[in-house]
């Protein structure tokens, strides 16, 4: 089996043993898979996105002690619930591959299909997501796997229930309206998408390959935005008379959320993401030992437990504190991005996550949950790719973007000993300046550029 590594000087063709077998031309954009791994400061890097988003205990405890022994012991939740194995090597690719395979675990080849992160045991559910993925798996196998199609191409297929991905953006929508009846949408979320199907199975199944037809057409890395009108009317003619939004479900947060048969979902998130790989075995022990049934991943960097009983989660609950997972749906480490970092990257040029807990200490009236602080080691911004307040590394120090992204000319630059000092300054005027029922980002835009780096520049 061969695979692309992908460097800053170009891609290398490897085989599963991790040989090199070519260096064709440079690529850019593409997802990390174990096919094409990523290369970053820190190694290589995996992104895998198991079939309907769910392991067992068991498995996951395989891939956490594959990721100490091949890669660097660090396993990140992307923002979109996917599962990232850091630190990797050339040689060492294929030992973790097999590592998925002897797990039992199944990593669909093509565009990852995000579920309902409760797809199944949701008892609001209206219709199966996990039958539908099957069947676009299996009736579009040829056209999911076509290299025409942009390495990141989004599609979802919500079943409906209590728990949901109503707020999860989307090339592709595919959302159950009642039994038997689906939606399919295209370009954004459960409020902003286009519809242009509304039908069975069947109709579903064909409109989807309608629409990955129309995007190999126009060019590899076309998205759902450049399809154009006139051509979606063509292929959907009844889609102006399509009104139906689907039902509005958010996924579930961290905490405790009760199922109608008595069993209780946990939801926990790894604090910025991020997890040792020996902290998350020694939970799993506990979480088998209590009798989960499945770790499902999930949007918003968290994972779920399924199937304990309320006494049970409730312990595992507890527990989760000491492996450095949190079941506090407000924790305002929730609205911190932060990469690697120097120390676990050779790319990174702070150490992002004392540059995150210093903020949480001493920087409160920034954590309203108004503002999503990016905290990059370096200008290639890996942790977080929309726009936030970032704080880059820098070889002179720190870059402040106030609303962009970490690659971004700076609004300000600060010195590297001055940094914690400026990000007090910028919490002070927030804590000076906002009215009672003004949120900490709509002080700060109000306040406006100049007088914020003014604000930030004074001994």
């Amino acid at each position: 089996m061969k695979g692309r590594a992908m460097g800053l000087a170009g891609e290398k063709e490897i085989d599963m043993e991790g040989r090199v077998i070519a260096a064709p031309g440079p690529r850019r954009g593409a997802c990390p898979t174990l096919a094409a791994p990523m290369a970053t400061g820190d190694g290589l890097l995996v992104r895998l996105r198991p079939a309907g988003g769910a392991l067992t205990p068991s498995q996951l405890n395989m891939l956490a002690a594959s990721a100490a022994a091949y890669g660097n012991g660090l396993l990140e939740i992307s923002a979109r619930g996917s599962l990232q194995v850091r630190g990797l090597r050339p040689e060492t690719i294929g030992r973790l591959a097999s590592d998925v395979v002897a797990a039992g675990i199944l990593v669909p080849a093509g565009p990852p299909i995000e579920l309902s992160p409760l797809h199944g045991i949701d008892p609001g559910e209206i219709g199966s997501a996990a039958a539908i993925e099957a069947r676009l798996r299996d009736e579009l196998k040829i056209a999911l796997s076509s290299p025409f199609l942009a390495p990141k191409l989004s599609i979802i297929v919500d079943g409906g229930g209590y728990f949901g991905l109503s707020s999860l953006s989307a090339d592709i929508r595919v959302v159950a309206l009642d039994a038997g009846r689906w939606l399919v949408a295209i370009n954004g979320d459960a409020k902003t998408a286009k519809t242009v199907c509304i039908g069975s199975a069947d109709d579903v199944t064909r409109a989807v390959g309608q629409l990955l037809a129309m995007l190999m057409e126009i060019g590899k890395n076309s998205r759902t935005r450049d399809i154009g009108l006139l051509a979606l009317r063509d292929v959907f003619p009844a889609m102006e008379a399509q009104f139906a939004t689907g039902p509005h479900a958010e996924m579930p947060g961290p905490g405790l959320h009760q199922l109608c048969d008595h069993s209780r979902i946990l939801g926990l998130r790894p604090r910025f993401g991020q997890m040792k790989a020996s902290d998350l075995s020694r939970f799993l022990e506990e979480t088998e030992r209590l009798g989960a049934a499945e770790i499902r991943l999930a949007p918003g960097r968290q994972f779920l437990v399924t199937g304990c009983s309320t006494e049970h989660a409730k312990a595992l609950q507890t527990a989760a504190k000491e492996y450095g997972f949190s079941s506090d749906p407000n924790d305002p480490s929730a609205n911190i991005a932060a990469c690697a970092g120097a120390g676990a990257c050779a790319s990174g040029l702070y150490e992002t996550r004392m540059r995150a807990q210093h903020l949480l200490r001493h920087s409160p009236d920034l954590f309203d949950g108004s503002l999503t602080f990016h905290l990059s080691g370096c200008s290639k911004g890996c942790a977080h790719p929309r726009p936030a307040l970032a704080l880059t590394g820098m070889p002179s120090g720190y870059g402040i973007v106030l609303s962009g992204h970490a690659g971004d000319r700076p609004d300000a630059t600060i010195a590297g000993g001055e940094i914690d000092f400026a990000i007090e300054k910028l919490a002070r005027l927030v804590g000076e300046n906002k009215s009672a029922d003004e949120s900490a980002a709509a002080c700060l835009t109000r306040l406006g550029l100049q007088t914020i780096v003014k604000a930030l520049k004074q001994e």
